[in-house]
């Protein structure tokens, strides 16, 4: 979290074009808008080609934005809009992207959920990074790469149950960094996605 001073500075940088300051807003919002956009869209690299364009209009349009929130908000909201003009372009849907332009444009909640999502999976892998590294190991093991217990001990020449302590340790460390982000309701919503019954 940047301070007010280091927030200023980036804004006033931003705002006289200098280009290091679009890499910094790059950096910290094109992985969650990424994401938001490819759970629009169904499709990770037509996310990426349609976050790129909303990164070239915030710079067009860098005299208009005031602080750091409005340049989040804008890229969401037009990442949104150019997601459904893609879908409504598309000739030849899936069933799966159809039933989504219809959600999209009937609830307004379907893209809250999806914003929040973001923004906490965003949270939620900067924190992963910072566990232990037998923690993080395990936890990526396990949630990322899908293994059942007794094949991470087998890879990792550990007891099953010291796998089993890593993975509640992992979880544990990871809830109380949540909480501390002020995320414990949206934070349930982002494990979800992880926790999965395993």
């Amino acid at each position: 979290m940047a301070t007010q001073e280091e927030a200023g500075y980036w804004m006033e940088a931003f705002r006289n074009g200098n280009d290091q300051a679009l890499a910094y807003y790059f950096k910290h919002h094109n992985k969650s808008v990424t994401f938001f956009a490819s759970r629009l869209v169904q499709d990770s690299n037509e996310a990426e080609d349609i976050v790129a364009d909303c990164f070239v209009k915030i710079w067009r349009k860098r005299d208009s934005f005031q602080t750091e929130e409005h340049i989040k908000a804008f890229l969401y909201v037009s990442c949104r809009n150019a997601c459904l003009d893609y879908l409504r372009q598309l000739k030849v849907r899936s069933r799966l992207q159809a039933d989504y332009l219809n959600s999209l444009q009937e609830e307004k909640e379907t893209i809250l959920y999806q914003i929040i999502t973001a923004e906490v999976l965003e949270i939620l892998y900067q924190q992963i990074e910072l566990l232990p590294d037998n923690y993080r190991e395990v936890f990526k093991l396990i949630y990322f790469d899908h293994l059942k217990t007794d094949e991470i001990a087998s890879r990792l020449e550990l007891s099953v149950q010291t796998v089993r302590n890593y993975k509640s340790r992992a979880v544990e460390l990871l809830k109380n960094s949540m909480l501390k982000n002020g995320l414990s309701g949206a934070f349930s919503l982002a494990f979800l996605l992880f926790l999965d019954g395993r």
